[in-house]
Protein backbone atom coordinates (compact mmCIF):
# COMPACT_ATOMS: atom_id res chain seq x y z
CA UNK A 1 0.00 0.00 0.00
CA UNK A 2 1.23 3.67 -0.51
CA UNK A 3 -0.17 6.46 0.87
CA UNK A 4 0.18 10.07 -0.14
CA UNK A 5 0.19 13.47 1.93
CA UNK A 6 1.85 16.85 1.79
CA UNK A 7 -0.33 18.34 -0.54
CA UNK A 8 -2.48 22.05 0.21
CA UNK A 9 -2.91 25.09 -1.01
CA UNK A 10 0.24 27.36 -1.62
CA UNK A 11 0.92 30.35 -3.32
CA UNK A 12 2.81 30.76 -6.72
CA UNK A 13 6.68 30.56 -6.23
CA UNK A 14 6.15 29.00 -2.95
CA UNK A 15 7.25 25.20 -2.13
CA UNK A 16 5.77 21.95 -0.74
CA UNK A 17 7.09 18.52 0.07
CA UNK A 18 5.14 15.35 -0.81
CA UNK A 19 5.63 11.88 0.84
CA UNK A 20 4.89 8.40 -0.63
CA UNK A 21 4.48 6.03 2.93
CA UNK A 22 4.85 2.09 1.71
CA UNK A 23 3.49 -0.24 3.43
CA UNK A 24 2.45 -4.35 3.63
CA UNK A 25 5.86 -5.05 1.79
CA UNK A 26 9.39 -3.24 1.32
CA UNK A 27 9.82 -1.25 -1.81
CA UNK A 28 13.81 -0.92 -1.48
CA UNK A 29 14.29 -2.68 -5.12
CA UNK A 30 11.23 -0.98 -6.61
CA UNK A 31 11.25 1.81 -8.90
CA UNK A 32 9.26 4.24 -7.73
CA UNK A 33 7.27 7.36 -9.43
CA UNK A 34 5.60 10.15 -9.38
CA UNK A 35 2.78 11.06 -11.05
CA UNK A 36 -0.05 13.91 -11.80
CA UNK A 37 -3.53 14.54 -13.33
CA UNK A 38 -5.33 18.13 -13.26
CA UNK A 39 -8.89 17.94 -14.39
CA UNK A 40 -9.93 17.23 -17.73
CA UNK A 41 -6.39 15.83 -18.33
CA UNK A 42 -4.74 12.62 -18.69
CA UNK A 43 -2.20 11.49 -16.15
CA UNK A 44 1.28 12.48 -16.82
CA UNK A 45 4.43 11.63 -15.54
CA UNK A 46 6.70 13.86 -13.22
CA UNK A 47 9.73 12.20 -11.64
CA UNK A 48 11.01 9.35 -11.40
CA UNK A 49 14.28 7.48 -9.21
CA UNK A 50 15.33 3.68 -9.12
CA UNK A 51 16.36 1.14 -6.60
CA UNK A 52 20.01 2.99 -7.04
CA UNK A 53 19.31 6.51 -5.70
CA UNK A 54 21.68 7.48 -8.28
CA UNK A 55 19.19 7.13 -10.93
CA UNK A 56 16.33 9.72 -11.27
CA UNK A 57 14.85 11.44 -13.99
CA UNK A 58 12.37 14.38 -14.41
CA UNK A 59 9.72 15.60 -16.93
CA UNK A 60 10.75 19.06 -18.63
CA UNK A 61 8.39 20.69 -16.89
CA UNK A 62 9.72 20.65 -13.66
CA UNK A 63 13.31 19.83 -13.98
CA UNK A 64 15.16 22.38 -12.43
CA UNK A 65 12.25 22.85 -9.84
CA UNK A 66 11.13 19.21 -8.40
CA UNK A 67 13.54 16.77 -6.58
CA UNK A 68 12.73 13.32 -5.68
CA UNK A 69 14.69 11.27 -3.05
CA UNK A 70 13.91 8.45 -0.91
CA UNK A 71 14.43 6.87 2.12
CA UNK A 72 14.79 2.98 2.32
CA UNK A 73 14.67 2.95 5.66
CA UNK A 74 11.64 4.33 6.16
CA UNK A 75 10.05 2.58 3.16
CA UNK A 76 9.14 6.33 1.64
CA UNK A 77 9.71 8.68 -1.23
CA UNK A 78 9.66 12.23 -1.38
CA UNK A 79 8.63 14.75 -4.22
CA UNK A 80 10.37 18.30 -3.02
CA UNK A 81 8.42 20.80 -5.35
CA UNK A 82 9.96 24.42 -4.92
CA UNK A 83 9.10 27.55 -7.48
CA UNK A 84 5.52 26.46 -7.75
CA UNK A 85 3.53 27.60 -10.55
CA UNK A 86 -0.14 27.35 -11.07
CA UNK A 87 -0.23 25.22 -14.07
CA UNK A 88 1.27 22.29 -11.13
CA UNK A 89 -1.77 22.12 -9.66
CA UNK A 90 -3.47 18.73 -9.76
CA UNK A 91 -3.82 15.28 -7.66
CA UNK A 92 -0.23 13.95 -7.12
CA UNK A 93 0.41 10.15 -7.15
CA UNK A 94 3.08 8.00 -6.17
CA UNK A 95 3.74 4.20 -7.96
CA UNK A 96 6.03 1.36 -7.47
CA UNK A 97 7.19 -0.98 -10.03
CA UNK A 98 9.26 -4.32 -10.03
CA UNK A 99 9.88 -4.41 -13.93
CA UNK A 100 12.04 -2.49 -16.37
CA UNK A 101 11.12 -0.33 -19.10
CA UNK A 102 9.25 2.70 -20.12
CA UNK A 103 9.18 4.30 -16.27
CA UNK A 104 7.18 7.18 -17.38
CA UNK A 105 4.63 5.31 -18.52
CA UNK A 106 1.73 4.73 -16.46
CA UNK A 107 1.27 0.95 -17.11
CA UNK A 108 4.76 0.11 -16.09
CA UNK A 109 3.61 0.28 -12.49
CA UNK A 110 2.59 -2.35 -10.06
CA UNK A 111 1.20 -0.11 -7.04
CA UNK A 112 -0.17 3.29 -7.27
CA UNK A 113 -1.27 5.55 -3.80
CA UNK A 114 -4.80 7.22 -3.63
CA UNK A 115 -3.46 10.93 -4.26
CA UNK A 116 -3.00 14.12 -2.64
CA UNK A 117 -4.31 17.20 -4.31
CA UNK A 118 -1.91 20.13 -4.60
CA UNK A 119 -2.90 23.73 -5.93
CA UNK A 120 -0.95 26.47 -6.83
CA UNK A 121 -2.65 30.03 -6.55
CA UNK A 122 -1.80 33.17 -8.61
Amino acid sequence: QLVESGGGLVQAGGSLRLSCAASGRTFSSYGMGWFRQAPGNEREFVAFIGWSISSADYADSVKGRFTISRDTAKNTVYLQMNSLKPEDTAVYYCAARSGSGRYYDTGSYDYWGQGTQVTVSS
